[in-house]
Protein backbone atom coordinates (compact mmCIF):
# COMPACT_ATOMS: atom_id res chain seq x y z
CA UNK A 1 0.00 0.00 0.00
CA UNK A 2 1.24 3.45 -0.93
CA UNK A 3 1.86 6.09 1.74
CA UNK A 4 -0.09 8.58 -0.39
CA UNK A 5 -3.06 8.45 -2.75
CA UNK A 6 -4.88 10.72 -5.18
CA UNK A 7 -8.52 11.66 -4.93
CA UNK A 8 -10.92 14.21 -6.35
CA UNK A 9 -11.85 17.27 -4.26
CA UNK A 10 -15.08 17.41 -2.31
CA UNK A 11 -17.01 20.43 -1.04
CA UNK A 12 -16.12 19.38 2.51
CA UNK A 13 -12.41 20.05 1.67
CA UNK A 14 -12.91 23.82 1.51
CA UNK A 15 -11.60 24.81 4.96
CA UNK A 16 -8.69 22.33 4.90
CA UNK A 17 -7.52 23.56 1.49
CA UNK A 18 -7.86 27.24 2.40
CA UNK A 19 -5.74 26.62 5.51
CA UNK A 20 -3.18 24.58 3.55
CA UNK A 21 -2.64 27.46 1.12
CA UNK A 22 -2.49 30.01 3.94
CA UNK A 23 0.12 27.92 5.79
CA UNK A 24 2.15 27.42 2.59
CA UNK A 25 2.31 31.01 1.40
CA UNK A 26 6.06 31.42 1.98
CA UNK A 27 6.72 28.07 0.26
CA UNK A 28 4.66 28.84 -2.85
CA UNK A 29 5.54 32.45 -3.54
CA UNK A 30 6.86 33.76 -5.89
CA UNK A 31 6.08 30.65 -8.00
CA UNK A 32 2.34 30.57 -7.46
CA UNK A 33 -0.42 32.23 -5.47
CA UNK A 34 -3.57 30.85 -3.80
CA UNK A 35 -6.78 30.56 -5.79
CA UNK A 36 -9.03 33.61 -5.68
CA UNK A 37 -12.15 31.43 -5.53
CA UNK A 38 -11.74 28.21 -3.56
CA UNK A 39 -15.25 26.98 -4.38
CA UNK A 40 -14.58 26.93 -8.13
CA UNK A 41 -11.08 25.57 -7.43
CA UNK A 42 -12.68 22.53 -5.77
CA UNK A 43 -14.91 22.01 -8.80
CA UNK A 44 -12.15 22.03 -11.43
CA UNK A 45 -12.52 18.97 -13.62
CA UNK A 46 -8.87 17.93 -13.58
CA UNK A 47 -8.11 18.72 -9.93
CA UNK A 48 -6.67 15.96 -7.71
CA UNK A 49 -5.61 16.06 -4.08
CA UNK A 50 -2.60 14.14 -2.81
CA UNK A 51 -3.44 12.72 0.60
CA UNK A 52 -1.59 10.77 3.27
CA UNK A 53 -2.93 7.21 3.42
CA UNK A 54 -2.74 7.05 7.20
CA UNK A 55 -4.52 10.31 8.10
CA UNK A 56 -6.24 11.25 4.79
CA UNK A 57 -4.83 14.77 5.20
CA UNK A 58 -4.43 16.80 1.99
CA UNK A 59 -0.71 17.40 1.48
CA UNK A 60 -0.59 18.54 -2.13
CA UNK A 61 -2.54 19.10 -5.29
CA UNK A 62 -2.27 18.32 -8.99
CA UNK A 63 -4.26 19.75 -11.86
CA UNK A 64 -4.59 18.44 -15.40
CA UNK A 65 -5.95 21.40 -17.33
CA UNK A 66 -6.88 22.43 -20.85
CA UNK A 67 -7.37 18.88 -22.07
CA UNK A 68 -7.66 18.95 -25.84
CA UNK A 69 -8.84 15.78 -27.57
CA UNK A 70 -9.13 15.15 -31.29
CA UNK A 71 -5.72 14.99 -32.95
CA UNK A 72 -4.00 16.49 -29.90
CA UNK A 73 -4.84 14.39 -26.79
CA UNK A 74 -2.72 16.70 -24.69
CA UNK A 75 -3.01 18.74 -21.48
CA UNK A 76 -1.10 20.92 -19.03
CA UNK A 77 0.05 19.91 -15.58
CA UNK A 78 0.07 22.08 -12.47
CA UNK A 79 0.94 21.08 -8.91
CA UNK A 80 1.72 22.34 -5.43
CA UNK A 81 2.86 20.69 -2.23
CA UNK A 82 1.65 22.07 1.10
CA UNK A 83 3.86 22.91 4.06
CA UNK A 84 5.30 21.04 5.96
CA UNK A 85 5.23 18.11 3.50
CA UNK A 86 7.80 19.40 1.00
CA UNK A 87 11.08 17.54 0.61
CA UNK A 88 9.69 14.18 1.78
CA UNK A 89 9.26 12.53 -1.66
CA UNK A 90 5.46 12.65 -1.41
CA UNK A 91 5.14 14.71 -4.58
CA UNK A 92 7.43 12.32 -6.48
CA UNK A 93 5.14 9.42 -5.57
CA UNK A 94 2.06 11.55 -6.25
CA UNK A 95 3.33 12.61 -9.68
CA UNK A 96 3.73 8.96 -10.62
CA UNK A 97 0.13 8.32 -9.55
CA UNK A 98 -0.99 11.36 -11.52
CA UNK A 99 0.84 10.22 -14.66
CA UNK A 100 -0.93 6.88 -14.38
CA UNK A 101 -4.22 8.78 -14.26
CA UNK A 102 -3.25 10.98 -17.22
CA UNK A 103 -1.93 8.22 -19.46
CA UNK A 104 -3.97 5.14 -18.52
CA UNK A 105 -7.30 6.56 -17.33
CA UNK A 106 -7.58 9.75 -19.39
CA UNK A 107 -5.60 8.22 -22.27
CA UNK A 108 -3.63 11.41 -22.94
CA UNK A 109 -0.79 11.35 -25.44
CA UNK A 110 1.20 14.21 -23.90
CA UNK A 111 1.40 16.19 -20.67
CA UNK A 112 3.21 19.52 -20.44
CA UNK A 113 4.48 21.41 -17.37
CA UNK A 114 5.63 25.02 -17.58
CA UNK A 115 8.05 25.99 -14.82
CA UNK A 116 9.85 29.19 -13.91
CA UNK A 117 13.59 28.60 -14.50
CA UNK A 118 14.50 29.56 -10.92
CA UNK A 119 12.18 26.91 -9.47
CA UNK A 120 14.85 24.21 -9.29
CA UNK A 121 12.86 21.94 -6.96
CA UNK A 122 9.96 21.81 -9.41
CA UNK A 123 12.28 21.17 -12.34
CA UNK A 124 13.90 18.28 -10.45
CA UNK A 125 10.46 16.81 -9.75
CA UNK A 126 9.38 16.65 -13.40
CA UNK A 127 12.84 15.67 -14.70
CA UNK A 128 12.88 12.78 -12.21
CA UNK A 129 9.53 11.60 -13.55
CA UNK A 130 10.80 11.49 -17.13
CA UNK A 131 9.74 14.89 -18.44
CA UNK A 132 12.09 16.38 -21.04
CA UNK A 133 12.82 20.08 -21.44
CA UNK A 134 11.50 21.16 -24.83
CA UNK A 135 11.89 24.91 -24.80
CA UNK A 136 11.67 28.31 -23.21
CA UNK A 137 8.68 30.65 -23.24
CA UNK A 138 9.35 34.34 -22.56
CA UNK A 139 6.77 36.12 -20.41
CA UNK A 140 4.58 33.01 -20.48
CA UNK A 141 2.32 33.53 -17.44
CA UNK A 142 1.20 36.53 -15.41
CA UNK A 143 2.00 35.61 -11.80
CA UNK A 144 2.24 37.89 -8.78
CA UNK A 145 1.77 41.04 -10.82
CA UNK A 146 4.35 40.39 -13.52
CA UNK A 147 4.94 38.31 -16.64
CA UNK A 148 7.23 35.37 -15.87
CA UNK A 149 9.43 33.34 -18.20
CA UNK A 150 8.94 29.57 -18.10
CA UNK A 151 10.76 26.46 -19.23
CA UNK A 152 8.54 24.03 -21.12
CA UNK A 153 8.81 20.40 -19.97
CA UNK A 154 6.77 17.52 -21.39
CA UNK A 155 6.35 13.78 -21.28
CA UNK A 156 4.71 11.48 -23.80
CA UNK A 157 2.54 8.54 -22.89
CA UNK A 158 4.87 6.14 -24.73
CA UNK A 159 7.92 7.47 -22.84
CA UNK A 160 6.49 7.20 -19.32
CA UNK A 161 7.81 4.34 -17.22
CA UNK A 162 5.78 3.74 -14.05
CA UNK A 163 7.95 3.79 -10.93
Amino acid sequence: MSIVYLRRPQDSDLLEVENAYKNSESLHQPWTYPPTNFQSYLQQEGRYFLCLSETHQIIGTFNISNIVRGHFHSAYLGYEVFSPYQGKSYMRIGLNLLLNEAFHVLNLHRLEANIQPENIVSIRLVAGAGFVQEGFSKQYLYIGGEWKDHERWAILNQDWLPA
